[in-house]
């Protein structure tokens, strides 16, 4: 008999399903209960209240889990659902860790090859913004060469990148929910928090290095090494994924084991617990592709947090597309420094994600504390106010700094203001996103992304024509009020009706 299957139990006052799952087998794999081929220790499953808030209190430090660069943890609002019973479970052809040291456990590497792994997984979302960025300060040359008179069309030269962006986690954010996590495999709860430190900046500084980077080379070689630049980057990145990232998924690393002895042993009737005979690869992936295009256009608190991500995103890359005439043109900046403006991107991203972040958590407990316990996706909407209200202000200031040609500090400091907004805005959305759908976290964030990478793609080709009609400051003041009339009432909104929203969304935590 087989460890029993893990099964999902609601609260009666609201259904907030936060566990953690791996694919579609069992979570038990978390646990600290070993039972190993030869009969090791037993996983007894009669337990009285006090052992299942126990067992809630450990899943409950081992869900923490970080998607899309955005750092998470989840809370267990259930207990698991225990069968009752006097006998112990004890699977003789069960494969596990062989014990709470097992060497083979990525949380008991050695801190080199933990480090290692974390270093690598975070370069690889550094990479990604760098690499659309960089050519933004080479738009101009470019259009030289190839004789783009036209704004429309050389502005597409950034923006065509990041339309790829809507295709592309379609089809590759969802296999995250078969692979795991690399942080959460690796290290345990307590000692995750510089891991996640690292891999949540890395894709903040990204913005504002790539431009940095592609100015220098644009002003110092030609447009085409920004290209090889950051191939040759990417390509260093890939080379040390193949040698310093080993496979850290416990039910891949398992299913080895398990291979590995029955070839030793020929017992065919040794598995794991993530191995069912239902469980294909075809039909998880089937499942995991098809996922985003249903949720997108069947859940309706994911189609309202999309086009609030989209309105953010689409200001973020036009500000990023237009960012460079500023200093070249009216401030007479050589092109190398022009890029340094950029610091002012990046010092926002990441002021606004290590202070607003922090205070995420913050709010969502004591709200949690006020709820009886039972948290909701809609505690994390609190902290969209304050990062609405700057994202207007940021706008507001960079417009009237630049239309005056202020001191080169002023348009830097309101882009930096609305960067921190930004980023509130981006994690409050990919946080209400993964409290809210749990295991097709990846997949409800890749839903999102369509929407988001179209405006990306869209916003800056009718900036041209807007700044040549309105200059930057009206034209900025235009965006202000924009953000002011649709994202300044959407924290409320989703504030009073994200519950309802979320009724009419199936695959949601309390949807019906």
């Amino acid at each position: 008999m087989g460890r029993p299957e893990l099964s999902k139990v609601f609260s009666g006052q609201h259904l907030d399903d936060q566990s953690t799952y791996h694919g579609q087998g069992s979570a038990l794999g978390d646990r600290e209960d070993y039972v190993t081929a030869d009969g090791g220790s037993d996983l007894s499953v009669e337990s009285t209240q006090d052992e299942s808030k126990e067992q809630g209190e450990k899943l409950y430090d081992e869900t923490t889990d970080v998607r899309d660069s955005v750092a998470n943890v989840r809370d267990l609002e259930a207990p698991l659902e225990k069968k009752q019973s006097s006998k112990s479970v004890k699977d003789p052809n069960l494969v596990t860790w062989s014990g709470p040291d097992d060497a083979e456990n990525p949380k008991n590497w050695s801190t080199k090859q933990r480090w290692a792994a974390t270093i690598v997984v975070s370069s690889f979302t550094f990479i990604s913004p760098v690499s659309s960025s960089m050519v933004a300060p080479a738009i101009p040359a470019i259009a030289k060469e190839f004789n783009i008179t036209n704004e429309v069309e050389s502005q597409m030269v950034l923006s065509i990148f990041v339309l790829a962006y809507a295709i592309g986690p379609l089809f590759l954010g969802p296999l995250s929910e078969i692979g795991g996590g690399v942080l959460s495999d690796c290290w345990k709860a307590e000692q995750r928090g510089r891991a996640i430190s690292l891999y949540s900046l890395a894709p903040l500084l990204g913005p504002a290095i790539g431009p940095i980077a592609g100015g220098f080379i644009t002003e110092n070689s030609t447009w085409r090494w920004a290209f090889y630049a950051t191939s040759i980057a990417d390509a260093l990145i890939q080379l040390s994924g193949l040698f310093f990232l080993r496979e850290t998924y416990p039910a891949k690393i398992l299913h080895k084991k398990a291979d590995k002895l029955r070839r030793e042993t020929g017992n065919k009737a040794l598995h794991t617990e993530y191995e069912h005979p239902e469980r294909s690869l075809v039909n998880i992936l089937e499942n995991a592709v098809v996922r985003p295009f249903r949720l997108l256009g069947t859940q309706p608190i994911v189609q309202a947090l999309a086009v609030y991500a989209a309105y953010l995103y689409g200001l973020m890359y036009l500000l990023l597309s237009t960012f460079p005439v500023l200093w070249t043109g009216p401030y007479h900046q050589p092109v190398g420094i022009a890029g340094l403006n950029y610091i002012s991107m990046g010092v926002g991203f990441t002021l606004g994600a290590q202070i607003l972040s922090p205070l995420n958590d913050r709010i969502y407990k004591i709200l949690k504390e006020k709820s009886n316990g039972i948290g909701k996706p809609e505690f994390r909407v609190p902290i969209m106010i304050p990062g609405s209200v700057l994202v207007p202000i940021g706008l507001f200031v960079y417009a009237w700094t630049a239309q005056f040609h202020t001191h080169w500090i002023g348009p830097n400091i309101g882009v930096a203001i609305f960067a921190a907004g930004a980023i509130a805005g981006f994690q409050s959305v990919q946080m209400y996103l993964v409290d809210a759908y749990t295991r097709f976290a990846a997949s409800a964030i890749a839903a999102a992304t369509v929407l988001r990478s179209l405006a990306g793609f869209g916003f800056p080709l009718f900036a041209p024509y807007m700044y040549d009609k309105l200059d930057y400051g009206w034209g900025n003041s235009l965006l202000g009020f924009l953000a002011v009339g649709l994202g300044l009432p959407a924290p409320m909104l989703l504030w009073l009706y994200g519950e309802k929203l979320r009724k009419k969304s199936p695959f949601a935590a309390g949807g019906s």
